[in-house]
């Protein structure tokens, strides 16, 4: 008896750091790896701020382009998994390859395609795994893989400027590093005992049980972190043009992000999942109105904080609660359509961003307007009186 337990502990523990690692790399490095070499690409004059919006819209596109594509894919593979981050290497290291802005646009929608399937994969298969296994507790590990992937790409590009490194070195970089992170996942699931436990049900049935509201503000979530997610680095360096400065706003968010999830797991036990929701919409309106309110490097440093500190606990209290009202059934696919809402969210705003500051100069007021959507958002995620028993996990 006492075997089967540790047998059954070192499956979750695997588990566990198998979600942890591919959402580092699908994150950290396939969807956030941009965001410190922007500003780099762009002080190099490979590209100017407007270009920047315009290549990290259509990474959007195609994060949500994937996640559309997994509502009727339903992917549960792990094989898919595995696959997908070697794919995030391959384009990462192609990235490095060419000066064509045409083809960087294809790279980062692909990026975005084989990110949401990671994404997905890890907020359905492996969470419903951990959760059957009465392992829910280590879910906090697995989503804390997004925050030490960003914190560590972070890192990577701090030393990369510091060290007088072209972009062209850090797109290289990060690529082998995801594929090197492929193999690792590939040899820790290939040691699993069994195979994962898929709980099949109806579609229609799942995705009806998932309320608008809930819908409409995880998609106002995306739309609000991808500001800031995108342009912190650029922000930091309008104020501050040393390297070594400006760079550590993105290390912040990432720990951020990594501290966050733990502590949303050990809050769970005792708050609301939608509550903890609500209040995590709420901090992240806070992080997106300071820097527009009080300009500075504190003020930005703080909003990293704030929305690094939430965008995830946002994050995994949709996918908890998304699990939670399909009562196990057909998971992937209520997943799946949380993450298109995100994705079409975010995907307006780096162009919209861009755009306003190139006519402005300045994002204050893409900030203040996008703070207050997301604070009225926060009122959408509780429970109408009548179905009091929603807001519990």
């Amino acid at each position: 008896m006492r075997s089967e337990r540790v047998a059954s502990t070192q499956s979750q523990l695997r588990l566990a750091f198998t979600g942890c690692l591919a959402l580092a790399v699908a994150m950290g490095i396939g969807r956030f790896a941009y965001t410190p070499l922007l500003p780099l690409m762009i002080g190099e004059g490979r590209l100017t701020l407007a270009e920047g919006g315009a290549i990290a819209s259509v990474h959007f596109l195609g994060y949500w382009l994937g996640a559309v594509a997994a509502i009727w894919l339903r992917p549960q593979s792990l094989c898919t998994l595995v696959a997908a981050l070697a794919g995030i290497g391959v384009v990462t290291i192609a990235m490095a390859m060419t000066d064509a802005i045409g083809w960087w646009l294809i790279l980062r929608l692909l990026a975005g395609v084989l990110s949401a399937f990671v994404l997905i994969l890890v907020g359905s298969v492996i969470v419903k795994e951990l959760a059957l296994t009465d392992a829910g507790h280590r879910q906090g590990w697995v989503f804390s893989g997004v925050g030490a992937g960003i914190a560590l790409v972070g890192l990577a590009a701090l030393g990369i400027m510091g060290v007088g490194w072209s972009s062209k070195s850090g797109w290289a970089l990060f690529g082998v590093a995801a594929l090197l992170a492929a193999s690792i996942a590939a040899a820790v699931l290939a040691r699993l005992p069994r195979r994962l436990a898929l709980v099949n049900g109806s579609a229609t049935q799942s995705a009806a049980r998932l309320p608008h509201s809930l819908v409409a503000a995880y998609g106002i979530a995306g739309f609000g972190y991808v500001i800031p997610a995108t342009y912190l680095p650029v922000m930091a360096r309008e104020v501050v043009p040393d390297p070594l400065v400006f760079g550590c706003g993105w290390p912040v968010f990432g720990l951020a992000a990594f501290l966050s999830t733990l502590a949303a797991a050990r809050l769970d036990k005792a708050r609301s999942t939608r509550g903890i929701w609500s209040a995590g919409q709420l901090m992240l309106a806070a992080g997106l109105a300071l820097p527009a309110v009080v300009p500075g490097l504190a003020a930005i440093l703080f909003s990293g904080l704030a929305v690094g500190g939430t965008f995830m606990v946002i994050t995994m209290a949709g996918m908890r609660e998304a699990h939670r009202l399909c009562d196990g059934r057909d998971a992937e696919r209520a997943v799946a359509i949380l993450t298109s809402a995100f994705a079409a969210g975010q995907a307006v705003g780096p162009g919209l961003a861009g755009a306003l500051h190139d006519l402005t100069g300045s994002l204050s007021a893409v900030l203040l307007l996008t703070s207050g959507a997301v604070a009225i958002s926060a009122v959408l995620i509780f429970p109408s009186p009548k179905q009091p028993e929603t807001a519990r996990s």
